[in-house]
């Protein structure tokens, strides 16, 4: 399946819109986000932001700040600390004005708002500065009122409305009244100088596993994602209960790599189902994870047992990129992200019966066999996810709109 991209039609707007030419300043692009602490909205926030740095462009990021801050200061990008996580009307009102300042101040062309929130503030800014306001949805934000969906409809007030998948595009067009002709498919990415198997060497593997404490002789389910029901941990445990029982044996060993985030109750409650199914030992929880492309390294197969809709999916993206089979629940974009029965296994979500199945059919493979799929993996996602893609995609929006 080919995507709608669209950085070839604006090669040319690009080049003499965001470099500075001789007696020009350089286009100003502000991003606005509520925080910078972890996440795909974060972590394409930066991206972009080097690469208009790179273009010759200025990038100007504000949110209420976080960890990820620190990336900024290293590649000398400015940083504007304001409270734009708040819900608060009040709060959304301040910092509309506060952005407007932002905005003279450093002689702002675009803002792009990459959450609600700051959306809001960022939409009335630039209605009084002129500026121009795009956005990017980076989930199919629900509602179940028509107040949420007013709420939400400030991300489809852009002049340009990134989606990131298909699945995301569809929903947004059926949903909120934007012209198509604004709305501009551009997926999440990997980063391919991180995520590659030649690029993690030896001693990381090592000492994951010994900070894991995982016997050599097991083969290894990774299931990365914050420990949240919605992402299936307690359907992979009833399925591996299933899997040992068919088995026979218990000769597995089943990671569910993320942070409970607060979810104390919930971590307790996969600890107890693993001790009811027998699994102590099998079932381990790891927490956080700082390199997960040395935990993908580690993994015979890596699984995605979400049961509501991923709007893109970047573990599984990434996982596919380190050459590994994996599991996937056939919602959301999970039809952009991997090829069903080539490169992925694709389950229905909740049904630990065909979960189980699946993981005896990818525990089987032979090392032939799984190295084959895993080359024919990588293929797939190195020619769609990239993170250069995603960054040239998305300055080509940027050039659309100044050229304009």
């Amino acid at each position: 399946m080919e995507a709608d991209h669209y950085p070839g039609e604006n090669a040319h707007a690009l080049e003499h819109t965001l470099h500075p030419a001789p007696g020009r300043r350089p286009a100003v692009v502000l991003q606005v986000l509520p925080t910078l602490v972890t996440g795909g909205a974060e972590r394409g926030c930066i991206d972009v932001a080097i690469g208009l740095a790179e273009a010759g462009a200025v990038p100007l990021v504000a949110s209420q700040g976080g960890p990820m801050v620190r990336e900024l200061d290293r590649a000398g990008i400015k940083h504007i600390t304001l409270p734009l996580a708040s819900k608060n009307p009040l709060t959304i009102r301040r910092n509309a004005k506060r952005l407007e300042q932002v905005i003279r101040e450093h002689g702002v062309d675009i803002v792009h708002a990459r959450s609600r929130a700051p959306a809001w503030s960022a939409w009335m800014a630039c209605g009084r500065t002129g500026a121009h306001f795009m956005t990017t949805f980076h989930a199919p934000y629900n509602f179940k009122s028509g107040l949420k969906r007013w709420y939400n409809s400030v991300m489809a007030r852009g002049e340009r409305v990134i989606a990131i998948s298909e699945f995301v595009r569809d929903h947004v067009l059926a949903n909120y009244d934007v012209d198509p002709a604004r709305v501009r498919l551009i997926h999440r990415c990997y980063d391919p100088s991180v995520f590659a198997p030649e690029r993690v060497n030896s001693a990381r593997i090592i000492q994951l596993a010994k900070q894991w404490r995982l016997p050599d002789d097991r083969p290894v389910i990774l299931l990365p994602g914050r420990l949240t029901r919605w992402k299936g941990q307690i359907v992979l445990i009833e399925a591996l209960e299933k899997l040992v029982r068919t088995l026979g044996h218990r000769d597995l060993c089943c990671l569910l790599v993320g942070s409970d985030q607060g979810r104390s109750g919930y971590r307790q409650e996969l600890e107890e189902r693993a001790k009811r199914a027998g699994l102590e030992g099998v079932v381990r929880l790891t927490g956080d994870c700082s390199d997960m492309a040395a935990a993908y390294t580690l993994a015979t197969v890596v699984v995605s047992a979400s049961r509501e809709p991923e709007a893109f999916g970047r573990v599984i993206v990434e996982a596919q990129a380190m050459g590994k089979p994996v599991i996937v629940t056939s919602i959301g974009a999970y039809r952009e992200t991997v090829i069903p029965g080539e490169t992925a296994w694709v389950v229905p979500p909740d049904d630990a019966d065909a979960l189980a199945k699946a993981l005896g059919e990818a525990l089987a493979l032979d090392n032939a066999e799984r190295a084959a799929i895993g080359a024919h993996a990588q293929a797939f996602v190195s020619q769609r996810f990239t993170k250069e893609r995603m960054v040239a995609e998305t300055l080509a929006v940027y050039g659309e709109l100044l050229g304009a």
